[in-house]
């Protein structure tokens, strides 16, 4: 189940520098990224239409794409403007275009109905580029459907047990009871654990003596969007009431972009507020979450493996499932209204 109409993470503004073409397929469409010569991010479908070759493998001329097959050279709009040895250009010859926006550093790409591309609909991820924030970007790759991906991050219960040395720690956090707010689009978790032992990733940049109250506030929204609030600091003194003095606090952002039904593309950055003029924090803190993303990978994949040897497996839901539950039942809600206004069906009158 693949959302179309939304407005998904195609890139890192750094992946596309002025000059150069990116190649990434989306939703299995194809798509190659590049700059005008004013910075503008534009994004064609990766494929020319006369033979279907990859404009990815192109040549850019100024604000223009040259299909480097036989010639074809394209302008910004996607209509092509030059034909090599003929002077009559077909009207159909033309290339699909897609919204873009670009924003925090992020590059957004919308591939279903165009006139559907609200720009006001994307997430607000300013942590990113904030200055009173620091972080690094991330990207990783997996060979799944997205959705297993969605369910990891929506039951943080296994956060003592896939990461015992990194995000994890003290497995009393798993027992904590969390508060599932459901969204209109998207599902808000709220985990608190107090009294208990630091995260060892943050014991490596910002030691705690003794026990801490630790949170995890987060929203999951449609389609795959995922922002948080987190952090901890020394037990009794308010944190749940709002009080973050000596905290270690994150805004965890993270972005998960079908790349087919069974691959992913997956942004992430954890920018953090405090000792933002230490570089050294800000790539310890980076590196431990690269690694406990890959424990995720690890754990993800192998579960994978085993629900594919087995078609009529039926998983059972225990009550750490509600937050993943109610956004699986909005991404088939949403693409039940999707197909039925891409496939209206005739009912014939009795």
């Amino acid at each position: 189940m693949l959302l179309r109409n939304a407005w998904y993470v195609a890139a890192w503004s750094s992946e596309i520098p002025v000059d150069e073409l990116l190649a990434r397929t989306i939703l299995n469409v194809p798509v190659a990224l590049w700059r005008e010569s004013s910075g503008k991010v534009v994004a064609f479908e990766d494929r020319c239409c006369h033979r279907g070759a990859p404009l990815s493998k192109g040549r850019l001329e100024g604000d223009q794409l040259r299909c480097m097959y036989h010639g074809l050279l394209f302008d910004t709009t996607g209509r092509c403007v030059e034909i090599p040895g003929q002077e009559r250009i077909p009207p159909q010859a033309k290339v699909r275009t897609f919204p873009v926006v670009e924003k925090h550093k992020w590059i957004w790409i919308w591939v279903g109905d165009a006139s559907l591309a609200d720009p006001s609909q994307i997430p607000d991820t300013h942590w990113l580029d904030d200055p009173e924030w620091r972080s690094l970007e991330g990207y990783t790759y997996y060979t799944t459907n997205y959705l297993l991906i969605a369910d990891n991050l929506l039951d943080l219960a296994h956060l003592p047990y896939v990461h015992p040395n990194t995000l994890g720690g003290d497995e009393a956090y798993a027992a904590c009871i969390p508060q599932v707010e459901k969204l209109e689009n998207g599902v808000r978790v709220t985990r608190w654990g107090e009294g208990i032992k630091p995260a060892p990733f943050v014991q490596k940049i910002k030691n705690y003596p003794g026990a801490v109250d630790r949170w995890n506030i987060y929203d999951f929204v449609l389609p795959s969007i995922f922002l948080m609030d987190s952090g901890m600091q020394p037990s009794g003194h308010n944190a749940k009431a709002g009080n973050r003095v000596n905290a270690a606090e994150f805004r965890s952002t993270q972005a998960l972009t079908p790349e087919t039904d069974e691959s992913t593309h997956y942004f992430f950055s954890q920018p953090h507020n405090f000792a933002i003029d230490d570089p050294e924090v800000t790539l310890a803190i980076h590196n431990q979450v690269v690694t406990a993303f890959q424990e995720d990978s690890d754990m993800i994949h192998a579960q994978d493996r085993m629900l594919k040897l087995t078609s009529d497996f039926k998983m059972i839901p225990i009550g750490a499932d509600a937050a993943l539950s109610y956004f699986r039942w909005l991404v088939a809600n949403a693409y039940k209204a999707e197909q039925a206004i891409s496939n209206p069906v005739k009912i014939q009158e009795v």
